[in-house]
């Protein structure tokens, strides 16, 4: 698929789609600014569905200059949660500079709670909360206006499985990777090098060998015959996808997969930017 091509596909949902805005960056992307993750993730699953093939970085919000002051858009959430999680929830949401307005019982179990965030704020919040829940929470949100900006925002805190070479991924490689984070993978599929593979629970990211084959020997260790058994990898839809990518990461859809890979796939070109970044700090 062509730049023109994507061009073409963009232009044509302009036509009917009037809250939509699409400028060219460059000679092979394009900024395209919507409505929220939703009104996206809609648009991108219907070029997907259709054949086009393309990579996704992460979301972000449209900031403002009013008055000479910078300014971006804040949402007003309401959650209905069981009471025993209300902590875990306003702990969550204060870290991500959201501000507590109102708090009332529901019932005889569950608590009604207001809060006003940065609309990036929200990002990546959804699915951590409905496993803060356990799936019992509601959260909606409405746009609430611009306020001034509030400063960076605490980024997630978990790194990457990354991969350490290009092949396909073997029982025994995703063995030795499943006890560093929870894997995207199971065996059998294709990887190649600089592709997100996993979650690792420390907030760095770790190059695994996936594609690690056992060595054969001529002796049989204990219990080395035994099969290697797999937890269940983590498939992820689109907008889990989105709101999973870091900064340095990018989603590449196709018709038949999705996939996240780091926008910098070699290794050593990775190390040294972020080596020169610590320095700069």
């Amino acid at each position: 698929v062509t730049s023109r091509q994507l061009r073409d596909r963009l232009e044509k949902e302009l036509l009917k789609d009037v809250s939509l805005r699409v400028t060219e960056q460059g000679s092979d992307s394009f900024n395209v600014a919507g409505r929220g993750e939703m009104h996206l993730s809609i648009l991108i699953e219907n070029m997907r569905r259709e054949g086009y093939e393309f990579q996704v970085s992460p979301p972000r919000v449209l900031l403002k200059e009013e008055d000479g002051v910078k300014t971006e858009p804040f949402e007003h959430v309401v959650i209905d949660v069981p009471t025993e999680f209300q902590g875990s929830v306003i702990e969550k949401l204060s870290s991500r500079k959201a501000e507590l307005i109102n708090m009332a019982p529901q019932g005889e179990n569950r608590m009604r709670i207001e809060m006003k965030i940065p609309s990036r704020g929200l990002f990546g919040y959804r699915s951590e909360f409905l496993t803060d829940t356990k799936g019992t929470g509601v959260m909606n949100t409405i746009f609430d206006g611009y306020r001034p900006y509030v400063g960076e925002l605490p980024t997630r805190n978990t790194g990457s499985l990354v991969c350490f070479e290009t092949g396909e991924s073997i029982t025994y490689g995703l063995y030795n990777a499943q006890e560093r984070g929870q894997l995207f993978i199971g065996p059998g599929e294709p990887v190649y090098a600089g592709m997100v593979v996993g979650v690792s629970p420390k907030n760095e990211d770790l190059v695994v060998n996936v594609c690690k084959r056992k060595q054969l020997t001529n002796m049989r260790a204990s219990g080395s015959d035994d099969a290697l058994r797999l937890v269940p990898p983590k498939k992820m839809s689109l907008e889990e996808c989105l709101e999973f990518l870091a900064q340095d990461e990018l989603v590449e859809v196709t018709p038949k997969s999705l996939r996240i890979r780091k926008a910098i796939l070699d290794h050593a070109e990775r190390a040294r930017i972020i080596s020169r970044a610590k320095k700069g700090n």
